[in-house]
């Protein structure tokens, strides 16, 4: 596999652009098969609530076999790991934030991922029936109303969404996360919403069932204010937010409303059972297709293909006993048709299906999947005096889209442009304010002119370079583009070598 490298020096890049350059256009041909370190974008892998830092060896994930022989490292592959505990593992006693503690499992968890260059992804669990009680002990202490259920032996409390104490303990907790998380450097996205069985927005038990607009408004409210830079986002399905006893039922009135709450308040969208039919439904695939291209989709496939979840009997009949590569082609199926931004491994079995019987498919959406933009061709001039002017062409070549629109990014990502010197460092740096990453969608090409303003630059010889800039961090590269590396120097683009006059 294309691992992205950084050279030191761009000769070479000068040199590689210098080729294909014809009546002052330098053309590029895409890279469709580096790993590209994007944000919402690509593979996610799942960690299991109780792994610690070992588990990279203890669960032979940096060394797992493919179907085409020998092993990889789902760390090379996976651009966010999520994280799926609860808040008692966060906040096991009021105050006591585990992310603070230098010895707790959690935070060397979270170090060890941050270091192999993963960012993480949270979804926060408080109801903890068919788990463990994953509210800590502190809020009922205190006065919280809950309800009691059965697991195993024991007895855990859940709280009422709609309880006041709840809701204000869980709002100081959520205003420490943030402080400690809201940052894009750290964190991928945040799945905002975790109430009700196994935190998927079903089945939720409230004092007073008609307050479920009231909790969302709250929730997601709440995610919003605190959580500005991180996108957030929801399990969409026909039972959100709805009181019934197993998650299973005919499509709720109010969820499309309740969803499309949690949307005007920034939030993009997840779902929990793609490749499993009997859940993911006509009602949500219209509804993914409804928000395709203003929101990311973001998948997790729904079927364990061990032994206790039966996948074979999925209502599609495309599920053969024994054979979990068929649940895979299930799952990118459906991906597919939902032109979603991100697909997940699950852990242990699952990764091991995707690597050991379906890795072409693992490889097919790192090339196809998402976003994955790069540019065609730029032109500009070889000599210039006050300004240059360029012309150039990006392309998407994925199958979901750059969601710059968001709120949580809004349009911090451009097509930008710099002066080099001789050493690789910018001199002078252009954003255009032409582009729209967000409207850049596979089958098309945009083309666009801008005119770089040479005041304050002193003359001599430079070298141009373009790149997906960050206008939030002084327009540095903030996107990798799909351009062989050889072609670049960081992360900038190498167009040609201009003499500034």
């Amino acid at each position: 596999m294309k691992r992205y490298i950084e050279l030191p020096l761009i000769a070479a890049a000068i040199f590689m652009a210098a080729v294909s350059c014809s009546s002052g256009k330098t053309t590029y041909t895409p890279d469709t098969e580096t790993v590209l370190r994007n944000p919402l974008n690509g593979w996610v892998m799942y960690l299991r609530r109780d792994w610690d830092e070992n588990f990279w060896e203890n669960s032979g994930y940096d060394a797992i076999p493919t179907s085409e022989g020998g092993t990889v490292k789902v760390s090379d592959y996976a651009n966010t790991a999520y994280v799926r505990t609860s808040w008692a593992s966060f906040e096991p006693e009021e105050g006591k934030y585990a992310w603070k503690d230098p010895d707790s499992r959690l935070n060397k968890l979270f170090r060890s991922i941050l270091d192999r260059g993963i960012k993480l992804s949270f979804r926060i669990v408080v109801d903890g029936r068919d788990q463990r009680q994953n509210t800590p002990d502190y809020v009922f202490d205190v006065g919280a109303e809950y309800f009691t259920s059965k697991v195993g032996k024991n007895t855990v409390r859940s709280p009422y969404p709609d309880d006041p104490v709840f809701q204000e303990k869980y709002s100081r907790f959520i205003e420490a996360l943030a402080a400690e998380y809201n940052d894009i450097d750290k964190v991928d996205f945040i799945d905002a919403y975790g109430l009700g069985k196994w935190g998927e927005g079903h089945s939720l038990i409230y004092k007073d069932p008609t307050k479920n607009s009231e909790v969302m408004a709250w929730i997601t409210g709440l995610y919003a204010r605190t959580f500005t830079e991180i996108p957030l986002v929801i399990n969409y399905h026909r039972l959100i937010g709805e009181p019934s006893k197993d998650g299973w039922g005919p499509v709720s009135k109010v969820s499309e409303g309740l969803i499309e709450q949690a949307i005007g308040n920034g939030y993009s969208l997840r779902h929990d059972a793609f490749g499993m039919n009997g859940y993911y439904q006509d009602w949500e695939k219209a509804f993914a297709a409804k928000w395709n291209y203003k929101r990311p989709v973001i998948f997790e496939g729904g079927w364990i293909t061990a032994a206790h979840h039966r996948y074979w009997v999925d209502p599609s009949g495309e599920y053969r006993e024994g054979h979990s590569e068929d649940v895979r082609k299930g799952e990118f199926k459906a991906a597919e048709e939902a032109h979603v931004n991100m697909m997940d491994l699950r852990v242990n079995d699952e990764v091991r299906s995707w690597f050991g019987q379906e890795f072409d498919l693992v490889k097919r959406f790192i090339s196809e999947g998402g976003y994955r933009l790069y540019p065609t061709w730029v032109k500009a001039p070889s000599k210039a005096s006050g300004s240059i002017s360029v012309e150039y062409e990006w392309e998407n070549l994925g199958w979901g889209y750059c969601p710059v629109n968001i709120p949580q990014w809004n349009w911090r990502y451009t097509v930008g442009f710099a002066l080099l010197d001789g050493n690789g460092n910018p001199v002078k740096k252009w954003e255009s304010e032409k582009t729209d990453l967000s409207t850049w969608l596979k089958g098309n090409t945009y083309d666009y002119a801008d005119t770089l303003s040479l005041d304050g630059v002193t003359p001599g010889k430079y070298t141009l370079a373009t790149a997906l800039v960050d206008r939030k961090k002084d327009l540095e590269p903030g996107l990798d583009a799909a351009v062989e590396p050889s072609r670049k120097s960081g992360r900038w683009i190498i167009v040609k070598k201009i003499t500034v006059r």
